[in-house]
């Protein structure tokens, strides 16, 4: 499959740019993906990293979705620190704050996220965000 074709169902000329890139790489050994199943995450964070186009949320969101590593929460989400944000009644998350989360949960970071995305999206009523106008939802008044 080439740029035109990727493009055709949708994808912009640098993602697909990007892909091209990853799969040659792969295909011609520069990059072993089966590698960094065996590596810790913070390493195959740095690898994965390494790609065109992968930042380190992307790399974690690999991590978590596509290896399926257990232990997996994201500084770079802003719905994970709005989840934050949210549970703990903070109007900030710096990193000291979710460091200290984050081990709290560990081993089990990457549920731990699946809950705080939820708790961002509205799955508990009534709970808002603290930060200086992101509480609100569209149209309300305090």
């Amino acid at each position: 499959m080439g740029l035109s074709e990727l493009q055709s169902v949708g994808m912009t000329f640098k993602k697909a740019e990007y892909i091209l890139d990853f799969s040659e790489k792969v295909q011609n050994g520069s990059f072993d993906i089966e590698a960094c199943n065996r590596m810790e995450d913070a390493e195959a964070i740095r690898e994965l990293s390494s790609l065109k186009g992968v930042g380190v949320w992307t790399a974690e969101m690999i991590l978590a979705f596509c290896m399926q590593r257990p232990d997996i929460v994201s500084f770079g989400d802003l719905a994970i620190l709005r989840g934050m944000r949210m549970l703990y009644r903070h109007r900030e998350i710096d990193r000291e704050k979710f460091l200290k989360y984050r081990r709290r949960y560990s081993p089990c970071g990457t549920v731990a996220s699946l809950y705080l995305w939820a708790i961002a999206g509205g799955a508990i009523p009534g709970l808002r965000d603290p930060a200086p106008g992101r509480g609100k939802k569209r149209g309300e008044s305090h």
